[in-house]
């Protein structure tokens, strides 16, 4: 296991806590934002969560990773549609992109499991 991308969330959780207390006003509007880019209808979540861990894995951002895998598998992305949206993200980001790529598809399994 490279990682333990359950207890990631939660240690990040609480640094985002934290932060929630200490930047009200920009976390209330990264909030919304957040709502924001999750409501519509021309994409499902499935699809919406898997665009995130696609950026996660490009951007090299392992919490973002560890919160959209979560996302993606409590939207129900089969292991088959994270393993293709992963290969658009190791395309768009080219060889650094395969390590993170590595890393979202152990934390989809695990966090699936």
């Amino acid at each position: 296991m490279i990682e333990d991308w359950k207890k990631l969330i939660e240690n990040m959780n609480g640094g985002v806590k934290s932060l929630r207390q200490d930047a009200p006003n920009v976390m209330k509007a990264f909030s919304d934002m957040s709502r924001a880019a999750h409501s519509g209808e021309a994409l499902d979540q499935t699809t919406k969560e898997l665009i995130a861990l696609a950026i996660g894995v490009a951007t090299r951002c392992q919490p973002c990773i560890a919160y959209h895998a979560e996302g993606a598998v409590k939207a129900g992305a089969s292991r088959e549609q994270i393993s293709e949206t992963l290969a658009m993200a190791v395309y768009m980001g080219a060889g650094p992109s395969v390590m993170y790529a590595a890393q979202a598809l152990e934390a989809c399994d695990q966090l699936a499991g």
